[in-house]
């Protein structure tokens, strides 16, 4: 019988990244953010921190099989509730920057509890970002169709020079998974030592 745990690390994956391909075709619009934020900048950092968590508590394999879980199931779901091209860059992104989020995360759990986490995470967060953003949005992948006019707007930052609105998104983007992946060292701190002293009780 499959871990009630386990089971509930693989929901969680699917819904954070089901929610955050949704989230991403809605620009914040409030407080001026629309030229620099999706709401799912605010969603898709918890993907890696349920990669990390279960890297560290269930091991590499458990981890990677979580992600794999996560990539087909949601890939699939998002076709339906987003686009297919936003599918199709949400999962290239996933699965990519998640197996390098695993195997820094490898690399580094001999170090302070926070320092595997954080650097996988910051490593993850740029790779995921460049390329979701790039496949989604830019007009090097338009050959997949869905274009945003929205997002391919141009808008100007100083002078005369302009950047198409997506790329402010992705600046704005990574910006914020850094700050809610850096947050979510209390959550990871709280959850592993938890479980590492029950599990020597």
């Amino acid at each position: 019988m499959p871990n009630p745990r386990k089971l509930l690390l693989i929901s969680c994956m699917i819904s954070v990244i089901l929610v955050s391909n949704i989230l991403v075709q809605y620009p914040v619009m409030i407080w001026g953010l629309e030229n620099l934020l999706t709401w799912a900048a605010f969603t898709y950092p918890v993907a890696f921190f349920i990669t990390d968590i279960t890297n560290r508590i269930y091991g590499v394999m458990t981890a990677r099989k979580i992600v794999f879980w996560g990539f087909f199931t949601a890939v699939i779901l998002s076709f339906y509730f987003a686009t297919p091209r936003i599918a199709i860059a949400s999962g290239s992104a996933f699965l990519i920057s998640q197996l390098i989020d695993i195997q820094i995360f490898t690399k580094l759990r001999k170090y302070q509890w926070w320092t595997a986490p954080l650097a996988s995470s910051t490593l993850g967060s740029i790779i995921d970002t460049l390329l979701f953003f790039t496949i989604a949005f830019s007009l090097t992948f338009s050959f997949m169709g869905y274009e945003d006019s929205f997002a391919m707007e141009n808008i100007i930052l100083s002078g005369s020079l302009e950047v198409p609105r997506w790329l402010m998104w992705a600046f704005g983007d990574f910006a914020v998974k850094l700050l809610v992946a850096f947050l979510l060292l209390l959550p990871f701190r709280l959850i592993y030592f938890t479980y590492q002293n029950k599990s020597k009780a």
